[in-house]
């Protein structure tokens, strides 16, 4: 009987280990997915069955409403804010793009003192001065309470730069070359060659960027002391905090009252719907492009 020299886990999969494998994938899915599904079946039903439910729903309302979601677009507190996130993440991502694009790109290619000025560039970025600093710092700047204050601090991130000039550096250099034979430039270079085909690490980069700008939280509690410039992520702690809704208009004459659970858990899904919504389409490229900007240090 020959013997195989390869390591075990180069060998074909058996049935009870594919079994055992899906058995585990789809106990740590229903573990992931409950919390979600509780969240949404609570934020749809009405406060007498919460109450009698003990504050929350497992899986499915009884007798749906629409009342929680009503009661939070009605003020007009919600809707402005989910506009502020939106600008920011948009506008946010484009610049954080352009310009960790602009350093990666400048600093792949051959340059006099490449390694030094790549080693200064990362020290900067890798050791942040503190809370207090950079609130002065922002303040000087005249950033303070403005929506730049959220975008202009952190147009640049160390992970996602290195992702970015790694993917650039594994570009064959005789692309470029040929390209700058036939008169390209380097901008349109970048534009006509390295971008097109750096799709897959673009759009993890961009995800990357995307989720940080509609989750920010803490830079927006520093730097935005006007509450009508608030973004989601404030308005939605206000609503946690304070266990009521936040501006609401009054209720009409014979419309069902929400209950305090249910507008909490109807904010928290108006907060995770867009970025879930935006994550399927680019989960194709995730690991492709984190693995394909990672294989050369």
């Amino acid at each position: 009987m020959k013997t195989s020299n390869r390591p075990p886990w180069m060998e074909a999969p058996s049935r009870v280990g594919l079994a055992v494998k899906a058995l585990a994938i789809v106990v740590v899915c229903l573990l992931v997915l409950y919390p979600f599904v509780n969240i949404i079946a609570t934020s749809f039903a009405s406060e007498p069955e919460i109450v009698r439910r003990g504050g929350i729903i497992p899986l499915f309302p009884t007798d749906p409403t629409l009342a929680a979601y009503r009661t939070i677009f009605a003020g007009g507190v919600v809707s402005h804010a989910l506009l502020v996130s939106a600008a920011i993440t948009v506008i946010g991502t484009a610049l954080n793009l352009v310009v960790t694009i602009g350093l990666a790109y400048g600093l792949s290619r051959p340059i006099v003192g490449g390694r030094f000025v790549l080693t200064a560039v990362l020290f900067t970025m890798l050791f942040g001065a503190g809370i207090i600093p950079n609130f002065l710092l922002v303040k000087q700047l005249g950033l303070y309470d403005t929506y730049a204050a959220l975008i202009v601090p952190g147009l640049v991130s160390a992970f996602n730069f290195l992702v970015l000039r790694n993917f650039f550096q594994n570009i064959p250099a005789e692309l470029i070359d040929s390209a700058r034979i036939d008169g390209a430039g380097d901008l349109a270079i970048l534009l006509r060659i390295v971008l097109p085909l750096s799709k897959a690490v673009l759009a993890v980069v961009a995800l990357f960027y995307a989720v940080g700008h509609w989750n920010a939280f803490f830079n927006a509690l520093l730097y935005l002391s006007d509450t009508d410039k608030w973004p989601l992520p404030l308005v939605l702690r206000l609503y946690v905090l304070q266990g009521q809704p936040v501006g609401a208009g009054a209720e009409s004459p014979g419309e069902a009252v929400a209950s305090i659970q249910a507008v909490q858990m109807a904010v928290v899904v108006v907060a995770l719907v867009p970025i879930l919504c935006v994550y399927p389409f680019l989960q194709r490229y995730f690991t492709k492009g984190v693995l394909t900007g990672a294989i050369k240090g």
